[in-house]
């Protein structure tokens, strides 16, 4: 069996690396990206053979969709020499309307219930796998038919976590200064219409407290943080994988989604910054006290988190919810 997976954005590489190196033993697996984020950077560390298709069209809502067509087309050309049997992807708006354009079945996966994208992509897809608690009002509002939807287990996190987790090393007794981890606003999403640079502020209160390294979302972001008024700030210039970051990491603070979540997890102190709507799976972990979300957060309170909260084991429920939806998505890829 031919499949194709279209990774389009940086998450989706921890997502999949795991289960397509266990498709591979016996599948051929053929992966497209786009240049997003850490999106190539990733692929490259985890070794994962990709071709570039198409370009990341920012933040303009035009741009994005008179970009959308061309990148469908050049996918398009790209596979039909492939002769793809099934297509699969998660948040790729792409993906479904390609596979449907060349008549083979897809597996659309999607826990962002405010991306626009989803329309084309619901109505495409053969099957939409989302989390268990996604709102189905949220999903029909979006033109998902009921009988396409297969909720899996958990949170997507899990669904790579509980195999990563065995192999991560334990986090060392650490005295001195505390390592915190922070990543900036997604800015060139198209659902996040909050603030950009809201987190100056906050960091400059906390590099001379603690260890800081921020993780940025490509060139442009790093290069507003290599400013001379961020001196002290560790910037990671090149892509880290989370077995990187998780022991290292007394905390973790997120402006985004998935990162946020997958520290969340793996029992990390987690505080969300998220400026936007939040989204169910969001609402989800909050409720299970798996993070705080405090969009206005200060430095002290930030500091006062560190130094009350230790790490917990990671959420043995979430990832074994996980493990559960991974064995699903497989049983679901391999179906003839």
């Amino acid at each position: 069996m031919k499949i194709w997976f279209d990774l389009s954005n940086s998450p989706h590489i921890n997502m999949f690396a795991a289960l397509i190196r266990d498709l591979q033993r016996q599948h051929e697996v053929v992966i497209t990206c786009r240049p997003l984020a850490n999106t190539v950077d990733l692929l490259d560390l985890h070794r994962l053979p990709y071709t570039v298709v198409g370009r990341h069209y920012g933040k303009n809502f035009w741009a994005k969709v008179s970009g959308y067509p061309v990148r469908c087309w050049e996918l398009m050309r790209f596979l039909r020499p492939h002769r793809i049997d099934v297509a699969v992807s998660q948040s790729s708006f792409h993906s479904p309307v390609v596979a449907r354009l060349l008549g083979v079945r897809s597996i659309y996966m999607n826990d962002n219930e405010h991306a626009l994208g989803n329309v084309p992509a619901f109505l495409a897809a053969t099957m939409i796998m989302v989390p268990e608690f996604l709102s189905a009002e949220n999903l029909r509002r979006q033109w998902a038919n009921p009988r396409k939807v297969v909720n899996y287990p958990g949170v997507k996190e899990g669904l790579y976590l509980w195999e990563l987790q065995q192999r991560l090393a334990r986090p060392e007794q650490r005295v001195g200064r505390k390592k915190i981890y922070v990543r900036p606003e997604p800015w060139t999403a198209e659902y996040y219409q909050a603030a950009s640079h809201f987190m100056d502020e906050l960091l400059l209160g906390l590099i001379h407290e603690a260890d800081v390294t921020l993780l940025p979302r490509g060139n442009a972001q790093a290069k507003h943080y290599h400013g001379a008024r961020f001196a002290g700030l560790r910037i990671v210039d090149t892509a880290l994988d989370i077995a990187d970051i998780a022991p290292d990491c007394d905390m973790f603070i997120g402006a985004g989604g998935t990162m946020t979540r997958e520290m969340a997890v793996l029992g990390i102190p987690t505080i969300s910054v998220y400026q936007d709507n939040l989204l169910d799976v969001d609402r989800f972990l909050i409720e299970q006290n798996a993070y705080l979300h405090v969009p206005r957060l200060t430095a002290a309170q930030a500091l006062d988190y560190l130094n009350t909260m230790a790490r917990r084991p990671p959420n043995l429920d979430l990832l074994e919810r996980g493990r559960r939806a991974y064995d699903l998505l497989k049983q679901n890829i391999v179906a003839a």
